[in-house]
């Protein structure tokens, strides 16, 4: 991965695809890293486009190079560590898509710089225009950890074991089965970062007033508080299987955006819809950024139903060809009456 100072940061991020070419800017989510993408980015890379991943502050090599700057993680800040970035590589207008925190870094992208982001994608969770209400009992129970964390004794808890904290949300978000424990060890080095805990404590107590936002970053948390809907061309990708956001957290997206717009619900999937299924979401982003905006709709992407039950439907095509051919060599067979 290439490093760059930028924004009081030295960042890691991956710069891929013709240089010249439209930038897509994609941002990864808690608890999971740049990887997330990996299997997504060479799509949009051999489409044309020009993909840039970055490692956000506090994971992996993305680090906070002043002693004494405050280890901060509210999503207007992250987004300034965003636009600091691409600031660097010399990239104006670009093309963004979100996965959990990086959903809501993105829609602050829009917010702070419409004139620069020309489409957006947010995956897996809602956007947070016009402020965050308390949510509903039963998402306040799905939602635990965020609570669990604004207290003293759940914050000790996650600095004393922030590998198993991590680890039940990806068996909890999603499906049985969908990971294996390789791969999460790998994502959890990114975790070993010194400033995850802190930047992690900090991002979900802003979210409830147990924390102040980075006062850099102030003017940007206001003006998304005070945005109630966005025009740009956008898609909300949905699992259908979530277990943090299910469907019924995000009903009310639709009504936040007023310009082209899709809600894809993708089936078979939880909450790490990149992860889970890397074509479909692949398919749908170009769609998106490369396609007529006016043509965005909302659809059901049954993709994954559809490769899993390949080899049985194939099977049964050839188990049902077999008894056809032994039905008529049955009848074949049986003697004519004289």
């Amino acid at each position: 991965m290439a490093m760059i100072e930028a924004g009081g940061l030295e960042i890691s991020y991956i710069d891929e695809g013709d240089h010249n070419a439209p930038v897509v800017l994609l941002l990864h989510g808690w608890p999971d890293d740049s990887s997330t993408w990996t299997d997504v980015a060479p799509q949009l890379t051999a489409a044309g486009l020009r993909t840039i991943v970055p490692t956000l502050r506090g994971f992996g090599g993305t680090r906070i190079l002043a002693p004494e700057a405050p280890r901060t993680g509210n999503a207007a800040m992250l987004a300034l560590d965003a636009i600091a970035l691409l600031d660097a590589l010399g990239v104006d207008h670009f093309l963004v898509a979100g996965h959990d925190w990086g959903a809501n870094i993105g829609e602050a992208l829009a917010v702070g710089w419409p004139d620069r982001v020309e489409r957006l994608a947010m995956l897996a969770t809602p956007p947070r225009l016009g402020g965050m209400p308390t949510p509903p009992f039963e998402q306040t129970q799905r939602q635990w950890y965020h609570w669990f964390m604004a207290t003293g004794r759940g914050a000790q808890a996650v600095r004393d074991d922030r590998r198993s904290f991590a680890h039940l949300h990806w068996v909890n978000w999603s499906p049985p089965g969908w990971f294996d424990e390789a791969t999460f060890e790998r994502v959890a080095r990114s975790f070993d970062n010194t400033d995850w805990v802190d930047v992690t404590l900090h991002s979900y107590r802003t979210r409830w007033d147990e924390a102040k936002p980075d006062p850099r970053s102030q003017w940007l948390e206001d003006r998304i508080k005070a945005t109630q809907t966005l025009s740009l061309p956008t898609i909300y990708l949905q699992g259908a299987l979530d277990g943090v956001n299910p469907p019924s957290a995000s009903k009310d997206v639709p009504s936040k955006f007023s310009g082209p717009f899709a809600f894809v619900t993708v089936s078979g999937v939880g909450h790490f819809i990149q992860r889970e299924n890397p074509d479909a979401v692949a398919r749908h982003l170009l769609q998106l950024f490369t396609g007529d905006p006016t043509t965005l709709t909302d659809t059901t992407d049954r993709s994954l139903f559809m490769t899993k039950a390949r080899p049985f439907l194939a099977g049964v095509a050839i188990a049902g060809a077999i008894a056809i051919g032994a039905n008529a060599f049955a009848k074949a067979r049986v003697p004519v009456a004289s």
